[in-house]
């Protein structure tokens, strides 16, 4: 052996050296640091406030100045409930819309859940849309339009209100159809029809979105209704949305359903009921129980929801298994301007002040 080294000794010298350039070879190869893990932001219930939308998406770095998209490869969760309440939800659904188109461009994705008032809109429940709602969707056409559709259905609407109160002249039964279909209303219901451009872009949107570990639902996700896959959940509540089914069976208003219920966060007397009237009737759950049967079911290890507002800020509970992120951002609420920041396993709260 050279210099009088012994073999067995030789060998192990040999097996060392091709292990250090093994190491070092796998050193070299290894990239200066770790993968970042996924940023997602998740921003809560918005009710036609687009100055708290603007606010809250500039704060957590999603958009610039001009509501350009500035997130790079972040993803941004809407969870829902875009419309009513406030004037400018319209405003918000075109940026989101333009979003949607941007954030690909760097790396990043813009995902906007089913909300119950997406679906109400759809299927012309329009009891919480508000005059600047409606304004925003005129044109010089519109004062045209409302007449065509009223003379189309005169003699229907004049036979109704006859019905009702057979003193009322002509003139007073077209005043209160016009009050009750303000200029504009005709045009929303076309565009949030099923066949209208905004329905089909709500029907787009899925009720359940997963990323990673993470579920994110508009009202929540009941131990009944986790016990189906997640796309065939999207898969009903999509069928449903195409055909503008408002019935009280369909899953668009189904109490234990995901764009309505509460079960998981405060008492939710629709959804009991439903579970006491069913055949057989459904099992009682506590809260924590049914957290732990949704997630078990959905192999998540969280659920982000929002529809119920807590007018206290962002409610993390159940050792971060649970967020609850409507915080009632709309003035209508006067809740906090607020999102939610994940990070891994990490979810972090964040606040801004409301702009003057």
């Amino acid at each position: 052996m050279p210099g009088g080294v012994s073999a067995p000794r030789f060998e192990r010298l040999v097996r060392a050296v091709v292990s250090a350039v093994a190491a070092l070879g796998a050193l070299i190869a290894m990239p200066a640091c770790a993968q970042q893990p996924q940023r997602i932001i998740a921003v809560g219930d918005l009710h036609g406030d687009f100055n708290a939308w603007s606010t809250i998406a500039r704060a957590a770095g999603v958009t610039n100045a001009a509501g350009h998209w500035a997130g790079g490869r972040t993803t941004l969760v809407q969870m829902g409930d875009i419309l009513d309440r406030g004037p400018d939800s319209l405003k918000i659904v075109r940026n989101l819309q333009q979003l949607q188109k941007e954030a690909p461009r760097a790396g990043g994705r813009v995902i906007v859940v089913l909300g119950n008032h997406e679906a109400m809109n759809l299927t012309g429940d329009f009891r919480y849309t508000t005059p600047g709602e409606y304004a925003a969707m005129t044109d010089a056409q519109s004062a045209a339009r409302r007449d065509r559709v009223y003379a189309a259905n005169r003699a229907q609407t004049e036979t109704a209100a006859k019905a009702q109160n057979p003193q009322l002249t002509p003139a007073q039964i077209r005043a209160s159809w016009d009050a009750q279909h303000p200029l504009g209303w005709v045009e929303r219901r076309l565009a949030w029809s099923p066949s209208g451009e905004l329905g089909k872009w709500a029907t787009a949107n899925s009720a359940i979105v997963r990323i990673g570990d993470t579920l994110f639902v508009h009202g929540g996700l009941s131990a009944e209704y986790a016990k189906l896959p997640i796309a065939e959940i999207n898969r009903r509540v999509a069928t449903a949305m195409a055909t503008g089914d408002d019935s009280q069976a369909t899953i668009l208003y189904d109490p234990l359903g995901p764009l309505w219920y509460r079960g998981l966060v405060t008492h939710d007397p629709d959804a009991e009921a439903a579970r006491a009237t069913a055949k057989p009737p459904l099992p009682h759950l506590t809260p924590e129980q049914e957290l732990d049967a949704v997630l078990k079911a959905s192999g998540a290890r969280r659920l982000v929801i929002a529809h119920t507002p807590s007018l206290k800020g962002i409610q993390i509970s159940a050792d971060g298994r649970l967020a609850r992120i409507d915080t009632g951002i709309s003035s209508y609420y006067g809740g906090p301007l607020s999102w939610l920041e994940i990070v891994g396993d990490r979810m972090s709260p964040h606040t801004v002040p409301r702009s003057p």
